[in-house]
């Protein structure tokens, strides 16, 4: 092999481009299984962010099942998921369009179920006993004139000839209906503001009679201090579910008695903050045996749980991101990531362990030279904690830095903030890392993966926990002198564009920042967002509006004289979560003090982009706006991004 070539870090010649990331990628999402064959959701931004269903015979052929006219996309709580169930080779599916449900018989077209309205549906799943679906809706009829009231949500049945009947309502959100194999028995989770679905939720149960009517509700597990995360019917009848109540979510089993009982208690997490619907870490591959995974610091493991004896059983796979996971008998599939290949959808037989590619997320191939593996990170941050991050190096195999040079260092900070994010492959990391950027990807205090008492360390503390966190793990490895202290920069998404630019008004860690649809004005958020997330920051901030000082105190847009460092923002402008107007606020407060700031808006995007050619220019952008900032070229040519008040 040659000797590498010296150039500036951030100039480097990279075999990962963002067209190509964009061009040849795919978004794995909801998987099901119809007998021997398997359905799954493809996001595809090369058709303009159009969300295909796409099926898997048992001869191993592959073919769409809708439509390109149609896109499989709920927009309920605003992230969707659950967007479609199938049986017996007839598919339901959520329309993105007009969110109506439609129905696609085995060889059919499309055809709609419910009527035109103001209604969102998710979470389906086929009540073939009584000849329907059973759903979650969201009622958006406007309100009447000088009325304010948020939507409503109830769990509904709709019949296969498109009527509606309401079966709970009440509660201000419900998810994940499940039915028992003998169609008599109904469960699903439901909670209340101020609460998110990680704080607590109720698991409910009722019988169902003959003409699917209920009787006999009750809540069987929950309340307001416990998560109740996907309940399931095994074969036999017996309800499942995962619960923090230990502090970690466990696999619990509801005996004859009404009383739960823990399958393998373990210091880890088989449940996740319930973002979208649909979301799954476990199923039965057989009468009695459980095929789950759950996460450890971070990186996944699969096993099965011999429920008669209590015994778990790791399956060794080449996969430290597991999602979406759906059992079959003997075998499961799932989304699953490595350290070095990218997001797909798998099938693993649990007898022996193998796996099998379905799908590729990418077609990308990379050199094992180019790709930077994740270094897992404990470092010390306020009080005496401890936090914890993947550290990327640089890493190419054709270039390396100058002599006694450091790299420059991008430090993300992921969203949610109630999420985390995994040391698997990512292309998006390694798109920075082979340019000869350092990455330091942070699981601040609050992240999830850690156990309740992690994830509540961000209460009452938002933009001060995740910031000191991002901050303290950059001075750690400027400390080491594995980074240029002189050219760190921060980005992030969402939550992660509020940590983002918390850290650039309220400390001086960061010489430059990217904040993509992130929040400026939490006053604003609190009054202007949607339903599910209306009351998320009264655990997190304070109540709203009796802690408005609080508010504007943790508020980027209130503090722009603390910011003196370039920032540059990327927002959707169909944004219904955190609207434009949160970037141009702090984009037209930078401009007006005179720090170099740029803006680049996307029309027909909303929260998070979607289209191939946005998430290119969104890439290409920062790399940008970094070289201007930071006095590097890059190797590539790329369409310049107006920075405003930059000499």
């Amino acid at each position: 092999m040659p000797e590498p070539q010296e150039a500036p870090h951030g100039a480097w010649v990279s075999p990962i481009t963002a067209a190509r990331i964009v061009e040849g990628s795919i978004g794995l999402g909801q998987i099901a299984i119809d007998g021997d064959d398997t359905y799954w959701i493809e996001l595809r931004p090369a058709e303009k962010g159009r969300t295909a269903i796409v099926r898997r015979d048992a001869a191993g052929e592959i073919a769409d099942v809708i439509a390109p006219e149609f896109s499989a996309r709920t927009r309920a709580h605003e992230y969707g998921g659950g967007a479609f169930a199938v049986d017996n080779g007839t598919v339901w599916f959520c329309n993105d369009s007009d969110q109506r449900i439609y129905v696609r018989e085995s060889g059919g077209k499309p055809q709609a179920l419910t009527p035109e309205g103001p209604y969102r549906f998710a979470d389906l799943i086929v009540d073939r006993a009584h000849s329907r679906l059973v759903a979650v809706r969201e009622d958006h009829t406007p309100p009447a004139e000088n009325e304010k009231h948020e939507p409503a949500n109830e769990l509904v049945a709709v019949g296969f000839h498109g009527t509606v009947e309401v079966l709970a309502s009440g509660a201000d959100f419900y998810a994940a209906p499940r039915l028992s194999p003998d169609g008599g028995r109904l469960a699903w989770i439901q909670w209340n503001h101020p609460n998110m679905p990680w704080d607590g939720t109720e698991l409910m149960i009722v019988g169902l009679d003959g003409t699917g009517g209920v009787v006999d509700p009750g809540r069987v597990a929950g309340g307001a201090d416990e998560s109740i995360f996907q309940p399931e019917f095994a074969p036999t009848g017996e309800l499942y579910f995962a619960s923090d109540r230990s502090g970690w979510w466990n696999l619990y089993r509801l005996d004859g008695e009404g009383e739960a009982d823990a399958v393998f208690p373990l210091e880890a997490e088989f449940g996740l903050p319930h973002w979208v619907f649909g979301m799954a870490t476990y199923g039965f591959s057989a009468a009695g045996r459980i095929v789950t995974t759950f996460g450890v610091d971070g990186v996944a493991k699969l096993a099965e749980i011999d429920v008669g004896t209590g015994a778990l059983r790791t399956i060794p796979v080449p996969y430290i991101d597991i999602a979406g996971l759906k059992a079959r008998p003997g075998g499961a599939v799932f989304v699953g990531a490595g350290l070095r290949a990218a997001a797909a959808l798998v099938a693993v037989d649990l007898a022996h362990g193998r796996t099998e590619v379905l799908r590729r997320s990418t077609e990308i191939a990379l050199d094992a030279a180019d790709i930077s593996i994740a270094q897992p990170m404990d470092f010390p941050t306020e009080d005496g904690l401890t936090a914890h991050a993947f550290f990327y190096p640089p890493r190419n195999a054709v270039f390396e830095g100058p002599e006694g040079a450091l790299p420059p260092l991008i430090v993300k900070s992921h969203g949610g903030p109630t999420g985390q994010t995994s040391c698997a492959f990512s292309l998006r990391i390694q798109y920075w890392t082979s340019r000869g950027f350092a990455v330091l990807d942070v699981n601040y205090g609050g992240s999830t993966g850690f156990g309740r008492d992690y994830r509540r360390r961000l209460d009452g503390k938002w933009g001060v926990v995740d910031v000191d966190d991002c901050v303290n793990g950059a001075k750690c490895l400027v400390a080491q002198g594995l980074v240029d202290g002189a050219r760190v920069a921060i980005t992030g998404g969402s939550a992660g564009g509020y940590t983002t630019l918390s850290a650039l008004a309220f400390r001086d860690a960061f010489r430059a920042g990217a904040s993509h649809y992130g929040i400026g004005d939490l006053g604003a958020l609190a009054r202007d967002t949607h339903k599910f997330e209306s009351r998320y920051l009264d655990r997190l901030v304070g109540r709203w509006p009796q802690d408005e000082a609080v508010y504007k105190a943790r508020s980027p847009i209130e503090h722009v004289d603390g910011l003196s460092c370039p920032v540059i923002f990327f927002q959707g402008m169909d944004d219904k979560v955190v609207p434009p107007s949160q970037a141009e606020e702090m984009v037209a407060a930078l401009k007006a003090k005179g720090i170099p700031v740029a803006y680049v808006p996307f029309e027909g995007e909303g929260h998070g982009f979607r289209q191939a050619a946005n998430i290119k220019r969104a890439l290409e952008g920062e790399l940008y706006f970094y070289g201007r900032v930071f006095g590097f070229e890059p190797a590539e040519a790329i369409d310049p991004v107006e920075i405003e008040n930059l000499d």
